[in-house]
């Protein structure tokens, strides 16, 4: 049965009048009993209609961004482009962050589409489109970011890496490399297994032997490379592709730490997520994909506007390109294809 506005007054111990005003902004309500029935909101999985009259009373000037991790570079400056976008029209940025849970994704899902912000920029970490979409508002303004779901109903914005992966494997293989292993994010996520695929492909393509053992996953987080590091050096592999900046970066510190040499001991091809010195002063040892990170951001929050100024929109999906860069050639930043 569907929960409404009377069974959260009920839970919280307030009027229904005070839930719609909580919801609603509409008039002033104390942070004790904002508290209360976001809280009894939380707890019921109450979710109103975007749609209701009393839903859609005056704009926030306020966007929820909910992101799987603030502690990756990654995201923190896609955060930043997508702040100055929105700030540029007045409008306010809130950070929710779930640390690749679901569940925590689907409460932030659910607080924040509650009446705290206009739209909902997703960066999902949801393995179930069914169970997303359940979480969303009949036509509450919501741009998928980076991550997407094969069911195209909600806008998104994110990059395509299966050229530059494609193109890494064959370029490892033509310089000899024999046993390449891969470190992959979260098996569940698209981007995961967009490079994963294109990786397969590759390897296929090559004529390389194709070993389940050299695929490795690890979660996107801090401290998730190094076990699957170690693991495809037991197996011997002669180059290794991570898939993800933040991975990339721990497992050259790792590499560095075993005395083991980019470029002369192994290759290594990382992606490059975002501005760091580590990159910087290994860049001309390995291979590089570069993510265009602050242009995803600004495409996001461009995005989210146009649909809370017009929720009926189009259904729009853009996709960006990254660079794939080898290190013993001159630097080709700007130009995907060379």
């Amino acid at each position: 049965m569907k929960v409404t506005i009377s069974d959260v007054a009920k839970l919280a111990g307030v009027s229904t009048a005070t839930v719609s005003h909580t919801i609603n902004n509409t008039r002033y309500v104390s942070s004790e009993t904002k508290e209360k029935v976001y809280r009894a909101i939380s707890e019921l999985g109450y979710t109103p209609d975007a749609s209701a009259r009393s839903f859609r009373t005056g704009k926030k000037k306020t966007v929820g961004f909910i992101v799987p991790d603030i502690a990756n570079k990654f995201f923190a400056t896609m955060i930043e482009s997508v702040e100055t976008c929105l700030a540029a029209h007045g409008y306010h940025l809130i950070i929710a962050n779930t640390k690749e849970d679901m569940d925590r994704e689907e409460n932030n899902i659910r607080l924040l589409s509650a009446g705290l912000v206009d739209g909902l920029l997703i960066a999902s970490t949801m393995d179930d489109f069914q169970r997303f979409d359940s979480l969303i508002p009949a036509g509450f303004p919501v741009v998928l970011v980076d991550r997407t779901f094969d069911v195209k109903k909600y806008s998104s914005i994110c990059v395509s890496n299966f050229r530059p992966i494609y193109r890494s494997v064959c370029r490892l293989a033509g310089k000899g490399a024999k046993r390449i292993g891969i470190i992959g994010g979260l098996p569940r996520l698209s981007t995961t297994r967009e490079r994963i695929s294109a990786y397969q492909q590759a390897v296929a393509d090559c004529g390389l032997p194709e070993d389940e053992s050299l695929i490795r996953y690890g979660n996107s987080m801090e401290d998730s490379a190094h076990t699957c590091l170690n693991e495809l050096l037991q197996q011997k592999c002669d180059a290794i592709i991570v898939c993800q900046g933040l991975m990339g970066g721990e497992t050259i510190i790792h590499l560095h730490k075993r005395g083991i040499r980019l470029g002369r001991d192994i290759d290594l091809v990382s992606f490059v997520d975002y501005d760091s010195g580590i990159y910087q002063l290994y860049e001309n040892q390995m291979d590089s994909i570069i993510q265009p990170v602050e242009e995803l951001g600004l495409a996001a929050g461009e995005q989210i506007l146009r649909r809370i100024e017009d929720p009926e929109a189009r259904v729009f999906e853009k996709v960006l390109t990254s660079t794939y860069k080898p290190y013993n050639v001159a630097p080709a930043w700007g130009n995907p294809d060379r």
